[in-house]
């Protein structure tokens, strides 16, 4: 019996069949091919389809060998499948610490560079590993560690009050809050617009009241991706960012579209909500100012806080 294991002819006919292809194609792009004027009519003719041929035909002109024209392995290439094993340590290391994808992602971006993998690569590497879950202990190693770096990064947004919680002016007003991770403490501010101008003058006297009441001093700034802030492309030109760089404190900027990248902020706004500005009207400005001032004063000094395990943020 013949053996076939071998056999080459299928090989060199396909190689023969794009060769004959590949000049009849070059013929007509030339205008010298008598039959077919234009590229549609000969890609008719030989039955072959556009996206098809322009994928061998470049591929051909660049290497110019046989091997080139024959089938090709399919599937993504062995990097891109794995990511490079000098990032598998750091990110197995983060999220021993209790960091998650998105964290882990910003956290090695300055050292790995090009080589950071994406929160989906990160995520598909923990649950490999089997860390993609957090566990109670993991869980309190998280809350461990942040609760060593007081004012090593402090959360910073915007909130729209309604326009029915001032009596005597339809206006709507703003808040500017900053609330630092570690330690919870607060500060918010009411603003009459969200210009990047205000809320740098309000981002500056939360800063101040907290570094002079509570000897606060933050290292990095989490914000979202609103003008008001300044956005990514731009850094320097907004007032915010050249407030943050005289001070020297660093910007960080939250993922686009998911608030829970700033979570305690967005959890402090419904604490303020329900302790104060929900089904409540105040009289004047100024007494909206002088109630959320004693408010923010009881939830930094008098309120428990549940995750720091029933202490206040003093």
């Amino acid at each position: 019996m013949r053996k076939n294991t071998h056999d080459q002819t299928f090989y060199h006919n396909y190689v023969r069949k794009w060769k004959f292809l590949i000049k009849e194609y070059e013929l007509v792009k030339q205008k010298r091919h008598p039959p077919f004027h234009f590229v549609a009519d000969f890609y008719r003719f030989h039955q072959t389809h556009r996206q098809t041929f322009l994928k061998y035909y470049p591929r051909f002109r660049q290497s110019g060998t046989e091997p080139a024209l024959g089938p090709q392995p399919r599937g993504p290439k062995w990097k891109r499948r794995r990511p490079y094993g000098s990032s598998e340590q750091p990110v197995l290391l983060s999220r021993r610490q209790g960091v998650n994808r998105y964290e882990i992602c910003q956290l090695l971006a300055p050292k790995l560079k090009h080589l950071t993998p994406s929160p989906s690569t990160g995520y598909r590497l923990t649950q490999r590993y089997g860390l993609n879950r957090l566990t109670p202990k993991l869980r309190e190693a998280n809350r461990r560690i942040v609760n060593q770096k007081a004012g090593a990064l402090g959360h910073l947004d915007c909130q729209p009050l309604s326009k029915d919680l001032l009596a005597t002016e339809p206006t709507r007003y703003y808040l500017v809050c900053v609330i630092d991770t570690s330690t919870r403490l607060a500060w918010a501010d009411v603003v009459s617009d969200l210009k990047s101008l205000t809320v740098m003058f309000s981002a500056v006297k939360s800063f101040t009241l907290l570094h002079q009441c509570y000897h606060l001093q933050f290292a990095e700034v989490f914000t979202d991706n609103g003008a008001e802030f300044a956005a990514p492309t731009q850094p320097a030109t907004p007032p915010f960012e050249r407030l943050l760089r005289e001070l020297g404190i660093k910007h960080r900027y939250t993922q686009p579209y998911r608030p829970q990248t700033n979570g305690k902020v967005e959890r402090f706004w419904r604490t303020l909500n329900e302790d104060l500005l929900d089904g409540t009207t105040f009289a004047a400005l100024e007494e909206l100012q002088d109630e959320l001032a004693q408010s923010l004063l009881y939830y930094n000094e008098v309120r428990p806080h549940q995750a720091l395990q029933g202490k206040t943020p003093k």
